[in-house]
Parts: C-alpha cells; structure tokens; sequence
C-alpha cells in the first residue's frame, strides 16, 4: 500500500509527465499548419520536417527560430490589417515548442500522431493544374556573370477564354531566382519585353507561395493570349540550369468578380551614399470602384521598409500594410483576409525606406548613390496590388493614374 507521501509523489510524476509536450501529440500538429509546406521534400526550405527523425537534429535551432519570430517568415506589423496568409504561431504554439525542446525533444506515443497533411505532388496548388506551361527552352544561369532579363514566349493554345482561379510558378531552379513576371499578351500584341502595359497573371518572389483566389474571382486568359515569362536570374556562384513551369487551375463556372494585378512604382528616385534611411513616396488614384484583395511590396538589396496606404473622400489616410524589416530573400505577399472595398477617387500611396549605410550588411557599396535599375546592386520601388471589378472591365480601365 502506497503512503500519502508516496502516492503525492506518483500523482505529480504522472501530472509532469501528461503536461510535458511529446513530437507526435503536440509538436507535429503545428509543423504540418505551419512549417511543412516549405519543409518537405521538393519545396525550397533546405530540410524536411514531416517525422520525428528528421526534426529531432534541429530542435533546439528550430526553438531560437520560434522564440524570435525568425520562422515561420512573416513580416507585417499587427498594427495594421488582417491577413489569410498569416503564418505566424500563437503564443501557446510558441510555447509548446520551445517546452518540448527545454524538456528533452521527447518523441511521445506514435499513436497520437495526427493523420499526415496530403500534398499535392509538385505543386502547392489546391487542385491538380488544369494546364501546365514551361519555359520553351532552359536557361543556363552562370556562377558569377550578371544576366539580364529574360523572356520566354510561351503559347497557351487556348482556343476559348479561359478564367484562372489559382496559379503557380514553379521553378526548377529556385536559387538562382530574384523574381519572375508572367504576363498576359493578348491576341494581335507583338511586346516581346521591357516596359509593358499587359496584365499581370501572377509574380513570383522568394518566399512567395501559389496564388490562389477568393471564391468566385478569376483571371482572364483570353483566346489566342500568349505567356510571357520574364525572369531575372541571380547568380549565386554556383552554374545551373533552369526551366521554370507555370501550374494553371481553372473556374468551373464564370466569375463574379475579375481579378487585376496593379502596380505603384517609381524609377526616378535617387538614394544618396551613406543614407541609413530614405524615403521615397509614390502615389496613384483609382479611377473605378474595386475591392482591394493583396499587396506585395518589392525592393532590392537595399531595402529597409515598405508602407501601404490610402486616402479616402475624407481626406483620412489609412495605412492598410506596415512591413517595418523588409527582407530581400522573403519577398512574401499579404492577403487581406475580408476584400476592402475601395470608391473610385481613393489615392493609393506605396512608401519605401531604404538604406544605403554600411550598417546594412546586404549593401553592395554604401560609397555610392543609387537610383532605378533591374539588378540587385541598384533599386527598385514597386508595390503590386491585386484589385478585384466587374469581369466586364477591361485593365486599360482601370490604370492607376
């Protein structure tokens, strides 16, 4: 027969052990929401997290990771908006990984493992593509050589309009890639590159992930339309090769709402040498009613951060994104989690800060003025924004002026 003292003894072991989080019961739950769409093999983070084998070596990298908000990537200040996207952990899931790491890494029963995420094999997709495109030819990237843009005409063949309400670029390569542009070129143009007024079908940036589409929205692939595939390849000293494809996933019945990728940009902005902190300001009017859907801010090495916002009928500015510490190599998008309405009239404004000093450890030569350029040792302001209108309105109604 146990004493009181003994018995106490058990009861608190017993407690210990039932609070203590073990991998398959507590842990793994949160890497399948939140880690394991980058973490898996074929996907671009640089290791698996789906068992106990493969995450245990990492355990205590993955807490410092947690605890300082490095992982998962995810840049906008709370002030400011609500995001679908968000990947962000709670502070209970912060906490629960950062006990099991403290308490020994414990693997627990198998038996209480959730059921594995399904992955869609080679896409991130929500379905399996509808068509699938590639980069006519691969492109051999050089270990070192600056590489200009370059453009890939693709034909889709479509021989009706087409409504898009998921797509994805995947590239074979994705080292080597600073961003990739696939533009829509509609029957009878003949653009093959550079400055071009087409629409957007998607962008692609380090850390981005498949564009997928509010219910009952779409993109506009017309008949005959081509893709082009504009890419600009960073060399990071090792050669390789890439041919990037494009994974399409199409409506099952017409859209309410067409889907537009705008853009604010400046290319007439200097950056003095040594500037810790300039800012640089571009602003553009709505001229129709639409509903505001995404952002994606993007700059080069020298950015610092980048700001989102309008002004209404009443002259009161709202800022709608903060991203204070913009990283170059997580170059994500955020998806406002309800559609904003916007009245036409409504001035959108896009805010940079970048810095030039040497207390920036990315600068490529803080001795130098910088201005507009399409390499990564000069600059660029661009804030892409997805509106959603009537499917009757065509792009060239709805430039922001």
């Amino acid at each position: 027969m146990l004493t009181p003292r003994v018995s106490i003894f058990v009861l608190w072991a017993a407690m210990a052990y039932a609070q203590t989080p073990t991998f398959y019961r507590d842990v793994l739950p949160i890497l399948q929401v939140h880690c394991q769409q980058c973490h898996r093999p074929g996907e671009v983070a640089p290791m698996p997290l789906l068992t106990y084998g493969q995450v245990r070596p990492w355990a205590k990298a993955i807490r410092a990771a947690v605890l300082t908000r490095k992982m998962p990537p995810w840049f906008a200040d709370p002030c400011c908006g609500k995001f679908a996207n968000d990947p962000s952990l709670s502070a209970s899931e912060r906490d629960t990984i950062a006990h099991w790491v403290e308490a020994g890494a414990q693997e627990g029963d198998a038996k209480q493992a959730p059921p594995p995420r399904v992955w869609l094999e080679g896409w991130n997709l929500p379905s399996a593509p509808d068509a699938v495109f590639q980069m006519t030819q691969p492109f051999h990237v050089p270990a070192k050589e600056a590489v200009d843009y370059q453009y890939s005409i693709v034909h889709t063949g479509f021989t009706e309009d087409r409504w898009v309400t998921a797509v994805e670029v995947r590239p074979t390569s994705p080292s080597v890639i600073h961003h990739a542009v696939v533009y829509i070129r509609e029957p009878g143009d003949t653009w093959t590159r550079g400055p071009t007024k087409a629409d957007i079908l998607t962008v692609y940036t380090p850390g981005t992930s498949a564009d997928v589409l509010p219910q009952g929205m779409a993109k506009l692939v017309k008949a005959g339309s081509d893709l082009v595939f504009e890419i600009h390849y960073t060399p990071n000293g090792t050669a390789t090769t890439d041919q990037t494809r494009l994974g399409l996933v199409f409506a099952k019945s017409p859209p309410t709402k067409r889907v537009l990728t705008l853009q604010l940009n400046s290319t007439t902005f200097q950056i003095p040498p040594g500037d810790p902190d300039h800012r640089v300001a571009v602003f553009g009017t709505l001229p129709n009613d639409a509903l505001l859907l995404s952002f994606l801010p993007h700059m080069h090495l020298r950015g610092k951060a980048f700001e989102y916002a309008m002004t209404g009928a009443d002259g009161r500015r709202v800022t709608l994104l903060k991203v204070p510490h913009y990283d170059f190599y997580w170059q994500l998008s955020y998806k406002l989690a309800e559609p904003l309405p916007l009245k036409k009239g409504t001035r959108l404004e896009a805010v940079a800060w970048f810095d030039n000093s040497a207390n920036n450890p990315r600068n490529p030569d803080p001795t130098v003025g910088v201005s507009y350029g399409l390499q990564s040792w000069e600059e660029m302001l661009v804030g892409f924004f997805d509106v959603a209108v009537d499917p009757a309105m065509d792009k060239e109604e709805f430039f922001v002026r």
